[in-house]
């Protein structure tokens, strides 16, 4: 049967760590990523495209959540991302507006150095958000904004991806150029 289990897991050491680098956004893709026997991602599926980079410091986040029913025989992967941008611009309230008005795929980065694609197939979308001044001098000044997707399978994970080369740059084909700030 295809959905017996082929591994087992010893318990981990605890060297890890929480918490995102960064996001990378890229304009949705029709096509599919290239991904190795291990399906990790290893290619674009275009070649010329940016992948616009957001540095993020603080509580931004990265949930995945199983929903599977044993009734309808069906399971899926929801998405979320969380993230919070400091300082309100003209600039990035436009990024967000088109954020909104598109379904971007997401390049998650984090502070381990796994880098993990979030709406492959259906691109994730801003789901909710605000653009805040906060009411005190520490409050956030800038924006909380979610988005979600809703996949067949998890996210997968970046081949040779690391903290200082979120793409594995050795060997990615039709890798991204990034568009910093």
């Amino acid at each position: 049967m295809a959905c017996d289990l082929t591994a087992g897991r010893q318990e981990v050491c605890k060297e890890s760590v929480g918490g995102l680098a960064g996001v990378y956004f890229v304009n949705f893709q029709t096509g599919s990523f290239s991904k190795d026997g291990d399906g990790l991602v290893d290619g674009f599926p275009t070649s010329g495209m940016n992948a616009y980079y957001y540095e993020l410091k603080g509580t931004s986040n990265y949930q995945e959540t199983v929903n599977t029913s044993r009734e309808n025989g069906t399971t899926f992967f929801s998405q979320e991302l969380v993230l919070n941008l400091k300082k309100l611009t003209n600039e990035m309230t436009t990024q967000l507006k088109l954020m909104a008005w598109s379904r971007p795929q997401i390049f998650v980065h984090t502070m381990q150095g796994d880098t993990l694609l979030v709406g492959e197939r259906e691109g994730a979308d801003l789901t909710a958000g605000t653009i805040q001044t906060g009411a005190g001098l520490g409050d956030l000044y800038g924006y909380a904004v979610t988005f979600t997707g809703q996949e067949q399978f998890p996210a997968s994970f970046v081949s040779g991806s690391t903290f200082g080369d979120p793409f594995g740059a050795a060997g990615f084909t039709n890798a991204p150029t990034i568009v910093y700030g």
